[in-house]
């Protein structure tokens, strides 16, 4: 480790881009850590504290939305931004031959979705400015419904919102690359010291109260062992090259297909999709109209964080979207012809209409494998709270939530491959 980690330093490019890339992710964590003034922060921390949903959120923004910040929003927009622009390369004709372009047109989609953001930010932060302080017992702004006061607010979290996405892009072009992943990566890990420190100190206190705390470390590292053998888990598929000179026998490679192909984005568009009848639930309970009162009150009773209802959607809803995104992210007619024009086969298959199907088929199988095991570790820290909450030692702690951790492994094995490939480049440089 000692060695891998001295390489690393040796390596004059590498170590400028890792203390960049540490540079704007402290940056990030201060300006994180700015509330907008005039803003009650006890009583913004006590509504996270309550409510589960919106401590999903603040757990994306590391932290940014508890204490109000002017980075409030996080990378949010900014992400369904560039999944939006990602899905309407499908359907855009235009958008569909940008992405062909190779450099010039994914520049050209980055503009887009950097356009793109601008707006969406603007809309949600409004939704959430008002939907904390309603949920606040005590205004969090005095007269936050003036226009004179929402909009220079609405204004600065946009800003902070554009200044994060210009940092995540400067880590991406001069950085170790994947800035909007280490943003995000950083905004999780930041809660870890948090929830061990008050795990210990409850732990103190009482004797029992150590079984959750040791319960929470060990289910963790067995989920992250679980998470790593399945995100980099992959099914290669022979292939076989002509090429002049083999008599006949070719030459052998594979097309790897991993069993977790869409990554993090199910969870986005599931959480995005279950948490937002709660939200609306939390907008209709201040109405004024009583029907409406009950519908808030039927959905916050049947729709829950905890609630069976909300578990079951959250579970489906993966894996619908699991292969919603592999479906237009993965093309097997566009990879069939590919390999046929390149010269190649898949042995025992014949090349073109019948490769396609063949690689379709697969793709589906471990699609329905990767999106069970990511739904299964979505809801996986829930069902272990209402399972400790019913036993004697008390509920467990979730250290890290399991849309978190499958985030952090994708970002540290993605670091990883990133900073070798760096290595291999010095070490390829040093000798010519």
């Amino acid at each position: 480790m000692f060695k891998y980690l001295k390489q690393i330093w040796n390596s004059k490019d590498l170590r400028s881009k890792i203390l960049f890339s540490f540079f704007l992710v402290v940056i990030f964590r201060l300006i994180g850590q700015i509330s907008i003034p005039g803003v009650n922060t006890d009583a913004l921390r006590t509504i996270f504290a309550k409510n589960q949903l919106l401590g999903m959120f603040s757990l994306l923004t590391g932290g940014s939305a508890e204490n109000f910040s002017i980075v409030l929003m996080g990378l949010s927009p900014y992400i369904n931004a560039s999944i939006i622009i990602q899905l309407l390369t499908v359907i855009v004709p235009k958008l569909e031959n940008l992405s062909k372009e190779g450099e010039h047109g994914q520049r050209q989609l980055n503009k887009y979705t950097r356009w793109l953001t601008l707006p969406i930010a603007f809309i949600q932060s409004y939704g959430m400015i008002l939907l904390l302080n309603s949920q606040s017992p005590v205004p969090l702004i005095e007269h936050i419904t003036s226009p004179n006061v929402i909009l220079p607010i609405m204004l600065t979290v946009t800003a902070g919102t554009v200044l994060l996405m210009w940092m995540s892009e400067l880590i991406t072009e001069m950085g170790i690359g994947n800035g909007s992943s280490i943003i995000i990566f950083i905004g999780i890990i930041s809660h870890i010291p948090g929830v061990v420190a008050q795990s210990l100190a409850l732990s103190q206190q009482s004797n029992e109260k150590l079984i959750p705390f040791v319960i929470m470390i060990l289910v963790t590292l067995i989920l992250t062992i679980l998470v790593i053998l399945v995100t980099e888990a992959q099914r290669n598929i022979p292939v076989t090259y002509a090429t002049r000179g083999t008599q006949g026998r070719g030459e052998h490679s594979s097309l790897p297909i991993r069993i977790n192909q869409a990554g993090m984005v199910p969870i986005i568009f599931a959480v995005s999709i279950t948490t937002f009848p709660g939200i609306i639930a939390q907008f209709l309970q201040n109405a004024h109209q009583q029907w409406l009162k009950d519908v808030a009150g039927f959905i916050n009773t049947y729709f829950n964080a905890t609630s069976p209802g909300y578990l079951v959607a959250y579970f489906l809803l993966v894996i619908a979207f699991t292969f919603f995104y592999v479906n237009i992210t993965f093309n097997p007619e566009q990879v069939a012809e590919n390999i046929q024009k390149r010269g190649g086969y898949i042995p025992g298959i014949r090349p073109g209409k019948q490769t396609a199907e063949y690689l379709g088929k697969i793709s589906n199988r471990l699609n329905l494998f990767g999106g069970l095991f990511i739904a299964f570790i979505a809801i996986l820290p829930i069902l272990l709270q209402l399972i400790s909450s019913k036993l004697s030692f008390g509920s467990i702690p979730t250290l890290i939530s399991g849309a978190g951790l499958i985030i952090i492994v994708g970002v540290v094995l993605e670091l990883i491959r990133q900073i070798n490939a760096q290595l291999v480049m010095h070490d390829y440089n040093k000798l010519y």
